[in-house]
């Protein structure tokens, strides 16, 4: 099944509005969302540290996570077959959800260690997204989840992940989805150009 339609297999639109948050932008977000409530709070990290998609995210269960290897475990659900990728998250991200959720007490139980984390359903959870982004002054295409899911994927390649494993985190079928966010323009690309004006403007 394909990520995105031919029309939106790009990270701008045909007006040239981004579908992404840049690296300010994904910053202030971040510093939105460690302002919340812990649930909603730990809901919104966890998208942002994992690149998942909200349904993806209101899926996770206790069982989902591998507390000591701080990695969680998330089904892809935009496949026709059943698939689920291991994705690392942040140390203090997985201590957090422990604290809050009790996550190694509820998977000491076969019923709690199924349980949803997050019982909402998606409208809810993408307002909570929404909520974020208006707080953090974030407007227009990128401002909501999918924004952060894309912003995942362009940070992880610029920090020197391998496309493969970008792929893999991301949950995508072929290496081609995952190679839009290769294009995006990054510090390094930046310096150079900046070289180049140096020269004569």
């Amino acid at each position: 099944m394909a990520e995105f339609s031919q029309e939106s297999l790009t990270l701008c639109s045909a007006r040239g509005e981004r579908k992404y948050l840049n690296h300010a932008e994904r910053q202030r977000a971040l510093a939105i969302m460690k302002t919340l409530a812990p649930e909603r709070a730990l809901f919104a990290l966890t998208l942002a540290w994992t690149g998942a998609r909200v349904s993806e995210v209101l899926a996770l269960r206790a069982s989902s996570f591998q507390i000591e290897r701080g990695i969680v475990a998330i089904r892809t659900l935009k496949r026709r077959r059943a698939s689920v990728r291991e994705v690392p998250i942040p140390p203090a991200l997985m201590a957090a959800l422990d604290r809050q959720f009790g996550l190694a007490d509820l998977q000491r139980d076969a019923l709690t260690a199924n349980r949803r984390l997050w019982p909402w359903c998606r409208v809810t959870a993408w307002r909570h997204i929404k909520e974020v982004m208006a707080g953090a002054g974030i407007t227009g295409r990128p401002a909501c989840p999918r924004g952060l899911r894309h912003a995942f994927g362009i940070g992880t390649l610029q920090s020197g992940v391998p496309l493969n494993l970008v792929q893999r985190w991301l949950g995508h079928a072929s290496i081609n989805t995952t190679a839009i966010y290769a294009d995006v323009s990054g510090d390094e690309e930046a310096a150079f150009a900046a070289r180049f004006w140096g020269a004569d403007f």
